[in-house]
Parts: C-alpha cells; sequence; structure tokens
C-alpha cells in the first residue's frame, strides 16, 4: 500500500492548488427522516485507496473549532515518534493555557500532566488549555506552534487550511475544509498506527477525575474507533469520524449542524450509505478534490448563541447557582466525581451559564447532556445529602434562564 505522502507527491500541484474563487454552497439543505435539515461541507473517503464516496462543497472552509486538536495531536505524534518528547514527560501550564477558556481541565495552579495523559485530555475533554500547553511546549509559543500546524498542513496536501492556535478557539483567520480533515484523519491513520489507538479510549483519570470520552458516534456506530468532535458558535457541531468494516476503513467529515444528535445521526447514515457504493476505484481521489478558497459561513451569530444556548438532546442536572465562575466550575468538577462514584461512564458536559438579576450577577452551573435516568440519579445522591439539585429537561433550558437563580 503506498503511503499517503507518495499519493500526495504524485498528485500535480494544479489539481492541489486554492482556486482565488470564493466558494458560493457551504451550507445546504438535505431531507432526512425527519424533514429538512440544513448542514456544512461533508465528505466520505475510503481510507485505504483514498477514493472519494460522498462529498458535499468538500473543498468550502469552515471555522474547525476543537477539530483542530487532531492537528495538535499530529505534531505531538510526529516528535513522540522522533523521540523528541516522551509519553511519561511532564507538561505544566503557563497563565495563559491555565486561563483558556472551557472546555478545559480544571486544575489547581502549578499541577502538571504527563504527555500521555494531555493526548486523552484532548481527545476526551477536548481541553483548550492541554492543547494551548502542548503548542507552547513543542512550539515555544502558540503563535510559533500555530505556525507549524499550518506548515505542516501544505506538507499534508491541506492547501485550504490556516491554523491561528492550536485548541480551536475562535479566530476569524482559523479556517479549514472537510477534505483537508479527511487528509488529515488518514494521515493519522497511516503515520502513528501505534498512537491512533488512544482516539478508541474509554476514559481517563487526571487528579482523581475520571474523564469519559464524549464522541457518541463511538457508540452510534459498529467499528468506530475515532476521532473528533468539534464545536463554536461560528461553526455549528462538527464531526470527524473513521470506522472499519469487513477490513475496510471509512473516514468522514460531516460539518455546520445546529444539534449534536443531528450531525451524529448524519454521519450514520453518510458512512451506511458509503459502505454500499460499489464503483470500483473509478471515483476521483479525496487530494484530486479542489479547495473553494473564500470565507466561512457562520452557523450561529453571536446573538443567537451567546451568553449560552442548550443545543444537547439529553437532560441536564442544575446543581446550583454561585458567585463567581470558579465556584461553578468547581461544582461542575465535584458533579462529575459523584457521577464516576456510582460507575457512570458518561459524565456529562459542563454548561455554565450567567444569569443577571436585580443587577447582581451569578453562575448557574448544569451538568449537561445526561440521560434521564442519569440526571435522576445524579440529584438523588445530592438530595441524599442534603444537597441542592434538580434535574433540568432541555426544553427549560432557555434564555433568560432566569429559572436557574437561587
Amino acid at each position: 500500500m503506498r503511503s499517503l505522502r507518495s499519493w500526495l507527491v504524485a498528485t500535480s500541484a494544479a489539481v492541489l492548488a486554492i482556486l482565488a474563487a470564493p466558494a458560493t454552497a457551504q451550507l445546504s439543505t438535505i431531507q432526512t427522516p425527519t424533514g429538512p435539515l440544513v448542514v456544512g461541507p461533508s465528505i466520505v473517503v475510503d481510507a485505504q485507496s483514498g477514493e472519494v464516496l460522498h462529498q458535499r462543497d468538500a473543498g468550502s472552509p469552515f471555522y474547525p473549532a476543537s477539530i483542530t486538536k487532531l492537528m495538535t495531536l499530529y505534531l505531538l505524534f510526529e516528535d513522540l515518534k522522533a523521540g523528541r518528547i516522551k509519553l511519561q514527560d511532564k507538561i505544566g501550564f503557563s497563565d495563559h493555557a491555565y486561563n483558556q477558556q472551557p472546555s478545559k481541565l480544571v486544575l489547581p495552579r502549578g499541577f502538571q500532566i504527563t504527555v500521555e495523559q494531555a493526548i486523552l485530555a484532548l481527545i476526551l475533554r477536548s481541553a483548550n488549555d492541554v492543547a494551548v500547553a502542548i503548542g507552547e511546549r513543542l512550539g515555544g509559543s502558540e503563535a510559533a506552534f500555530a505556525q507549524r500546524m499550518t506548515t505542516t498542513a501544505r506538507r499534508l496536501g491541506m492547501t485550504g487550511s490556516i491554523f491561528k492556535n492550536p485548541s480551536g478557539w475562535k479566530d476569524p483567520g482559523q479556517m479549514t475544509t472537510a477534505r483537508d480533515m479527511a487528509l488529515l484523519a488518514i494521515a493519522l491513520v497511516h503515520d502513528f498506527p501505534q498512537y491512533y489507538t488512544y482516539f478508541n479510549a474509554h476514559d481517563v483519570v487526571i487528579n482523581n477525575v475520571r474523564i469519559a470520552h464524549t464522541v457518541k458516534f463511538l457508540d452510534m456506530y459498529p467499528g468506530a474507533d475515532g476521532l473528533k468532535t468539534g464545536f463554536l458558535c461560528s461553526s455549528g457541531f462538527n464531526l470527524v469520524a473513521s470506522a472499519v468494516r469487513d477490513g475496510r476503513r471509512l473516514v468522514g467529515v460531516v460539518t455546520g449542524f445546529r444539534r449534536a444528535d443531528l450531525r451524529d445521526e448524519h454521519a450514520v447514515r453518510l458512512f451506511d450509505e458509503a459502505l454500499r457504493v460499489k464503483s470500483g476505484g473509478a471515483r476521483p481521489k479525496v487530494w484530486q478534490l479542489d479547495n473553494a478558497g473564500g470565507a466561512p459561513a457562520t452557523i450561529f451569530t453571536d446573538a443567537d448563541c451567546v451568553p449560552a444556548r442548550y443545543d444537547y438532546p439529553g437532560d441536564g442536572a442544575w446543581v446550583g447557582t454561585f458567585a463567581s465562575v470558579a465556584a461553578a466550575r468547581q461544582a461542575h468538577v465535584a458533579a462529575q466525581a459523584k457521577l464516576a462514584s456510582a460507575g457512570r461512564t458518561w459524565l456529562g458536559r459542563e454548561w455554565i451559564v450567567d444569569i443577571v438579576m436585580n443587577k447582581q450577577r451569578k453562575f448557574a452551573t448544569v451538568i449537561a447532556d445526561l440521560e434521564p435516568g442519569e440526571a435522576q440519579q445524579l440529584c438523588a445522591i445530592y438530595q441524599a445529602g442534603r444537597q441542592f439539585c434538580q434535574v433540568m429537561q432541555p426544553q427549560q433550558l432557555r434564555r433568560p434562564f432566569h429559572n436557574l437563580w437561587r
């Protein structure tokens, strides 16, 4: 089997060049079993042959959000393979890394984690503080590491990708395409088989807190073994996924969804449809697709998405409202620890919202996206200890959130 790089070398520069014309079809309306759905660019590729089994505007740009961390991991794996860093080496957090916005690890100042824990924190928690700490450790600074990310993207044939930070935090200059992310996923599989298995990790314990995976596609699709989700208001809900069926690996990218559950359901349908394609290798290869250039579409405006919106299908467990963000995050960590102690592997998502009433500001902590029985079990644990907890259904978690004031 030829390597990804030999495929790319054999491909002419003209095929890989970005066209000057702006992208015109970044968002499309598709039909689903439950009705019309607006979606962003997507692609499904046979990882061995590079054959494109499905694509919709795969060369159109979008904001990558946390799937950016796949490139951060690629460079970390590259340095591990070269011996420049080891799995048991320690990574510390500068003030800049420590102060990153969620999702993140909530660690005491001065706490260090191993490189292996950092890998798992990126994959399982999508921790922005860890991504920045890795970038500073490997690149000397976040900016220098971001330049290395973009340079590496060009080397891999990702001609439509520009990276400004290792976490995927919002930056109008940071963009990629479904085509490029498919190339990156294939490169991760081909170049680092010894590390790729981390993408199928179930959980990790860091500072006595158990962190479980949040890529529900892994549970929904038989044979799925990675890779990463991402969300920003401007980007919507995105997924880069891979699955193996009957010895055949598919890599898929779906972007621009307004709900995570719809994104995952659509990915399942696309993978099933792609597996039924019998083309005999006659379809175009992923590296033969053009990147269209232009600016990414915006899924949610700030007015629609800020200060918070609850787009999770699962119930929430409201565990209190606090005077500071730090106290609210401590409550989130404590709630996850209670779920872990109860034997739960899915520990929910952090959802903290600020509420202003009578010129007073507080921060409500909701453990988000829980199954109904899970949310009820968590609140039962709190109530048994005479502590506050209330199950909240998604339709109850709407602005102005005054029902979360106490």
